[in-house]
């Protein structure tokens, strides 16, 4: 199945390729138990979809040190280890809970420079059973403003499906 999808040719439509990847992530996904090859695949295959991302990650609730989020399954150049609640845009999007869109992330008050190619960026939470913060998927781009509403839909969509109440994890 992963080595169909990496020849797959996806539509240019930004909305209709994340229908593709979205299904084909359900698929792949399908019957995995393992948060972490989960992350591990939801990242790889997003990373492969859209050449716009330079950075593709997670950052996870520290659970020995819950005021701090660890990196995770990540695909790009070298992260950041350690992010506090609160601070820069992944973990301002984990204490409000909510998506984060950054067209110019000089421009954002805060911001870590993880790596200073970056110029725009993208922090969806996620959640996991009943709705608990399980951590941010973290997606930059070299270019400015990268992501839109589209993004955050399509993002938002994908994690549900990957990680919340109703993920296929049997």
């Amino acid at each position: 199945m992963a080595e169909a999808f990496n020849s797959k040719r996806l539509p240019a439509a930004k909305a209709d390729r994340y229908a593709e990847v979205a299904g084909e992530i359900a698929a792949v996904l399908k019957g995995e138990p393992n948060l972490t090859a989960r992350m591990a695949t939801v990242a790889a295959m997003l990373s492969q979809s859209f050449q716009r991302f330079f950075w593709i990650g997670f950052y996870l609730v520290d659970l020995t040190r819950p005021d701090e989020l660890v990196i995770g399954p990540y695909q790009g150049s070298l992260g950041c280890l350690r992010i506090g609640l609160g601070q820069g845009v992944c973990g301002r999007a984990a204490a409000e809970r909510r998506t984060i869109i950054v067209p110019d992330v000089d421009a954002f008050p805060g911001h870590i420079a993880c790596d200073s190619r970056s110029r725009s960026e993208i922090v969806v939470p996620v959640f996991g059973a009943r709705g608990r913060l399980t951590g941010v998927l973290d997606v930059d781009s070299t270019e400015l403003d990268a992501f839109d509403e589209v993004d955050a839909e399509w993002l938002e969509r994908i994690l549900a499906q990957a990680f919340g109440d109703n993920a296929s994890l049997t």
